[in-house]
């Protein structure tokens, strides 16, 4: 059994693969951390897969293209380590940070969010403003409506501690990009201890998220989410 899982989901990221498994790589052998890297071929059309396997990672194959959401839950269902990161395919978040991390799982935290707006965050490629200020705008929605104290729902890199993470998917429901809120409200309630850790943060070109649609697909999952917890889902 790894001590750490690393997993990605991708959706025709056969370009972006290579740079982010070979940066991977070299962070693993350098460090000695123990790890397996799983990444979650969410239907793609492309050689997403052959791109994965080329470069030592388990491939997870979804039945079809089903989100973001879903693939992360299908990648923790495989994955073997003791902590279980994800990661996004573009390494938006460098992997050094994967460190401070596991230091913050060792004091008792059960879940490590990363966030680009606590102190010591940074963004070195910062995004276009839009995109910023709907995240902004979205994340308060977050703490008013859910009572999270998280300032940074939507960055993609967390990770948790395996049983934390097994009793989240037990009743998790949302495939696309709202799931975050849903995870950690989940662990909220499960009352699992969250932190949040500033991280140096870098756009990149190629996202897949379209900025109205998936921002209104977001707004509306929040809402499913309070309704599911009020019908008693999440119990």
């Amino acid at each position: 059994m790894p001590s750490v899982s690393i997993v990605i989901p991708a959706y025709n990221e056969e370009k972006r693969l290579p740079k982010t498994l070979e940066k991977i790589k070299d962070y693993l052998s350098k460090t000695g951390i123990d790890a397996e890297v799983l990444v979650v071929d969410d239907g793609s059309t492309d050689a997403t897969a052959a791109a994965a396997s080329q470069y030592g990672a388990i491939v997870v194959k979804n039945p079809g293209n089903h989100g973001k959401g879903y693939s992360i839950a299908h990648g923790f269902s495989e994955a073997k380590g003791k902590i279980i990161f994800f990661s996004d395919a573009d390494l938006s978040t460098p992997i050094e940070f994967m460190e401070p991390f596991l230091a913050l799982h060792n004091e008792g935290f059960d879940i490590v969010a990363a966030s680009r707006a606590v102190p010591g965050a940074a963004k070195k490629i910062k995004q276009p403003f839009y995109r910023d200020f709907m995240g902004r705008t979205f994340n308060l929605f977050v703490q008013v409506l859910t009572g999270l104290k998280i300032h940074d729902t939507q960055c993609g890199f967390k990770s948790f501690k395996r049983d934390c993470a097994m009793e989240i998917l037990k009743r998790r429901t949302i495939d696309g990009f709202g799931f975050d809120v849903e995870f950690l409200y989940i662990a909220k309630m499960l009352k699992y201890k969250i932190c949040e850790s500033p991280v140096e943060w870098f756009d990149a070109p190629g996202t897949k998220v379209n900025p109205l649609r998936d921002s209104a697909k977001m707004f509306f999952n929040l809402i499913e989410i309070l309704i599911k917890r009020l019908s008693g889902r999440y119990r």
